[in-house]
């Protein structure tokens, strides 16, 4: 390592003398801007402490001197959002869900409200956009198992389908082949003439869908109706439309046929309160498919 300083005939800049491996070391200092800068933001570090919380302490941390706190600006601004609401909270809780549906004021509120809640509560069945999955409805078509008027849709999310709640809708679908109610080939022939109620039968399954009317208006039209448009009273879907909540295919319907289908929605009476219900019930009527 050279001692002697010299200056670097590339650059022109003077070398603080040292030397590794044949590489001398400029000598560049910092900007003098550079070095005001930092010291700045030291010292405004150091006055954001004292002013500001800022060092954790063994069971709790430093107020700082003007006890600025995010928690309790985000309860006051809370606070403040539900002050604003409760005028509209209290004329929901006090109106009809028909009222509400013709205040246009109060309707844009419960949709926001019952947008919020169902992103919260019920898109993880209905997805995010309320198209459902398969054995989960569909809410933005105009098919309805139970109804889809408002006073429906209000009945259903408050006391849910198949749940633990005493005035739940309840009906069950027989499970034809695993109590062996209806043969193999039965119920091939009921699943053929399902299929080509809405037309997604084959013209080479004919014998077997006529047959399998026969079966149909002995042991299905009593929940499904003659013509097979279902009825809302018993929960028994329309099967004459192409919409299908567990698919359309043949092995979809046998399966259906077979071992039955039972699909539960929770209660929500006792979890939400009676003005977001409301607002839910807005909301899933505006999507497209309420009656």
């Amino acid at each position: 390592m050279a001692d002697n300083k010299e200056v670097d005939h590339v650059s022109g800049v003077e070398t603080t003398g040292h030397e590794w491996d044949g590489i001398r070391e400029l000598n560049n200092p910092l900007p003098r801007w550079w070095l005001w800068t930092f010291y700045a933001c030291c010292i405004w570090a150091v006055a954001y402490w004292v002013v500001m919380p800022a060092w954790p302490l063994i069971s709790s941390h430093t107020t700082g001197m003007i006890g600025y706190s995010s928690r309790a600006q985000l309860a006051k601004t809370v606070e403040q959002a539900r002050e604003a609401q409760s005028a509209y909270l209290t004329r929901i809780d006090a109106a009809s869900l028909e009222e509400i549906a013709g205040d246009q004021e109060l309707l844009d509120f419960a949709l926001a409200g019952g947008g919020s809640a169902f992103a919260v509560n019920c898109s993880q069945c209905h997805g995010r956009g309320a198209a459902g999955y398969v054995g989960y409805p569909n809410l933005n078509d105009d098919d309805w198992i139970w109804g889809g008027d408002l006073a429906a849709i209000d009945q259903t999310i408050h006391f849910g389908i198949r749940s633990d709640h005493d005035e739940t809708r309840l009906n069950e679908m027989p499970a034809y082949g695993r109590d062996e109610i209806l043969t193999r080939e039965e119920i091939d022939d009921v699943a053929e003439y399902v299929l080509s109620l809405s037309a997604s039968g084959s013209a080479a399954a004919a014998a077997a869908a006529a047959r399998g009317q026969e079966i149909f208006a002995e042991q299905c039209s009593a929940c499904h109706m003659e013509d097979g448009k279902g009825d809302y009273e018993l929960g028994a879907p329309n099967l004459t439309d192409a919409i299908w909540l567990y698919g359309g295919e043949k092995t979809a319907v046998v399966e259906s046929i077979t071992n039955s289908r039972a699909g539960m929605m929770p209660a929500w009476t006792g979890r939400l309160d009676e003005t977001t219900i409301k607002q839910l019930a807005i909301y899933v009527h505006s999507l497209g498919g309420g009656e």
